[in-house]
């Protein structure tokens, strides 16, 4: 089974920012996740776009930008201006009055478009977004804080999203409590990568390579 990895970078050591991304990418990640939290479409504040300027003017690996921030077609140019070919976007659809016209203005960027799906929100109501994202990052915890506890329920929506992958022409992405465990079971079902926070990843005292290492060696 082949699966992708992406760092969390809000749960990174901003104290040591540069030598965390050096770490990581020495420690074989596939890309960067940024997540950009503007108080109001969920309760916290987290990265900015400095932040995101940083982490790619110090990386030539792609960054996975997460918007979790009302209206983000008003301010979708600073950050479209501010990401590379090859970097994904995703919005949340609740988020925005027309989210078609958001993301039409990431594919006209050259950027890859993606849909973020809370818990509470259903496949249905997004079902015709699926035909023109390329990317679905499904959230298996309430976004807006790291650290939160695995919904149950959320895996029968990935299965769901997994039987229309195909057919619709994405692929599916796990963020929220990412252990081990739900690696070695959704990968081999068809997700494609995961996001890596506070479960698996940072604050373990242990050199990112060797926790890579021992994810990696799930994909026997």
């Amino acid at each position: 089974m082949e699966f992708e990895l992406t760092a969390s970078m809000m749960c990174a050591d901003f104290g040591h920012l540069e030598k965390e991304i050096r770490d990581l990418e020495a420690a074989g990640i596939d890309s960067f996740h940024i997540d950009i939290m503007d108080g109001r479409y969920v309760p916290n504040f987290a990265m900015s776009l400095n932040d995101l300027r940083y982490i790619r003017s110090a990386t030539d690996k792609p960054l996975d930008v997460h918007l979790m921030i009302e209206h983000p077609n008003t301010h979708i140019d600073l950050f479209l201006r501010s990401l590379r070919h090859g970097d994904t976007v995703y919005i949340h659809p609740e988020a925005e009055y027309h989210p078609s016209t958001t993301l039409q203005s990431i594919i006209n960027a050259g950027l890859t478009p993606g849909i973020a799906i809370n818990p509470g929100t259903s496949v249905e109501t997004v079902m015709e977004m699926l035909r023109i994202v390329d990317r679905v990052l499904v959230m298996s915890v309430n976004p807006g804080n790291a650290g939160q506890m695995y919904l149950p329920y959320v895996g029968q929506k990935v299965e769901h999203l997994i039987r229309l992958k195909e057919e619709m022409g994405f692929k599916l992405y796990w963020d929220g409590a990412c252990s081990a465990d739900k690696i070695l079971e959704f990968a081999p079902k068809g997700v494609d990568g995961f996001v890596l926070g506070t479960t698996v990843l940072f604050g373990k005292d242990r050199p990112y390579a060797d926790i890579l290492q021992d994810v990696h060696a799930l994909n026997i």
